[in-house]
């Protein structure tokens, strides 16, 4: 028997709002069903579950504000906790304060922790900030599974066990989760990219690179490829960039993921996050899912379907939770170079500017030719200007050979 929780979709999230449930107990529910809709800073979100099973409970009312972790419902299928995947993304101080169960609320105490007989504690692979926390809490490490492939414990796999045993404990109650909450009462979109801006500005040492790309193979390819579309059909520049930074980061993958735990994780999904203004104002970066698995013509029409549901507010959760590089673009707006700040825990944002004439020298001489200016923004805490480089040079190459995309 497993249980839905309230996701996480962002460091600076604590709460949201269940606007209606979608299903009622008996209901049968598939991976990636949508199931409810929340209301968060940034709009209205679709929630959706990840494992096949069986509606048993809905805990959670329509209405009530629930706080991040806590039990939403209970679904009889697997017997996993069914939850969003997310980066939280608070500093390693931050991390053990916010833990469910910290402080009086700790799951176990020190004297009830019992050793382990199969693997000796010390031998148990697990990072510094992993075993500080597992301490504070009174956590048997030797209870606690590593999510990675190398098997080592982290920050992010203890916050999950403890949560799965207090839900238990409480099975139909929220985590106590008031004290974390009080000083916090519905912070606006604007307050909480603010919020967002300011912890990156502060915590992550920026380093910033710039590449001027000829667009002239691109676009024309573009323009011959559209010839034989409808206007519904048709492809744009944000798309095929979208597709080349994607296959730019298979073969430099060290841009494609997360600081956490005071440590570097490379993720395997490829999840491209685009930075979408919102007509009421604020934005949101949903990610478009395994990007480089995809054509140009899915990336197309993932990019048109969730620019339309983000204004409309009803993207889903995992598309919220799940980028692992962010692109920004002012270049409809008129500007030729974006240098954005990186949205933690990420560690690469992109900045697209306008697409302008300008003169450059092709073959031995002078021409006029489109040109794109890339800059990226990289944390020099997992990266160095020589992989950031190597990127953009991989970058250019794609949009050199358009028809290998």
């Amino acid at each position: 028997m497993g249980k839905f929780i309230m996701p996480s979709l962002g460091s600076q999230m604590i709460e949201a709002k269940l606007i209606q449930w979608h299903v009622k107990p008996g209901d049968t529910v598939k991976k990636g069903d949508i199931i409810g809709e929340i209301d968060t800073e940034k709009g209205l979100i679709d929630i959706e579950v990840f494992e096949d099973g069986v509606i048993s409970k809905l805990v959670a009312k329509e209405g009530e504000v629930i706080p991040v972790g806590s039990v939403m419902a209970v679904i009889n299928g697997e017997g996993k906790t069914e939850k969003v995947t997310a980066k939280p993304a608070e500093t390693p101080k931050e991390s053990a304060k916010n833990v469910p169960g910290n402080g009086k609320q700790k799951v176990a105490s020190k004297k009830q922790v019992a050793k382990s007989k199969e693997v000796p504690l010390h031998r148990i692979k697990a990072s510094p900030l992993a075993r500080r926390v597992t301490e504070d809490l009174g956590v048997d490490i030797s209870k606690v599974k590593s999510s990675g492939k190398t098997g080592t414990i982290h920050r992010k796999d203890v916050e999950a066990y403890v949560q799965q045993q207090t839900a238990d404990e409480t099975f139909e109650k929220e985590l106590d989760m008031a004290e974390h909450i009080s000083k916090a009462e519905g912070k606006s979109m604007r307050q909480s990219i603010a919020a967002a801006m300011s912890q990156s500005n502060k915590e992550i040492p920026h380093y910033y690179l710039e590449i001027e790309i000829d667009m002239k193979a691109a676009l024309d390819w573009l323009s011959n490829e559209n010839q034989n579309r409808s206007v519904q059909e048709r492809l744009l520049p944000p798309m095929m960039l979208i597709k080349a930074v994607a296959n730019a980061l298979t073969e430099v993958p060290q841009l494609n993921g997360f600081w956490t735990d005071e440590t570097m994780h490379i993720e395997e999904g490829i999840h491209v996050g685009f930075a979408i203004a919102l007509r009421q104002g604020g934005l949101v970066i949903p990610a478009i899912l395994n990007a480089d698995l995809k054509s140009l013509d899915e990336i197309r029409g993932d990019f048109v379907n969730m620019v339309s549901r983000a204004r409309e507010g009803h993207l889903r959760s995992r598309e919220i939770s799940s980028a692992t590089i962010t692109i920004t673009s002012l270049g409809e707006r008129g500007a030729e170079k974006v240098y954005g700040v990186i949205y933690p825990p990420q560690v690469a944002l992109i900045g697209l500017g306008k697409i302008t004439d300008r003169p450059r020298a092709v073959d031995g001489s002078i021409g006029i030719r489109p040109t794109l200016s890339v800059v990226l923004a990289g944390d020099h805490r997992a990266t160095d200007g020589h992989t950031g480089s190597r990127f953009l040079e991989k970058l250019n190459n794609q949009l050199q050979h358009p028809e290998s995309l």
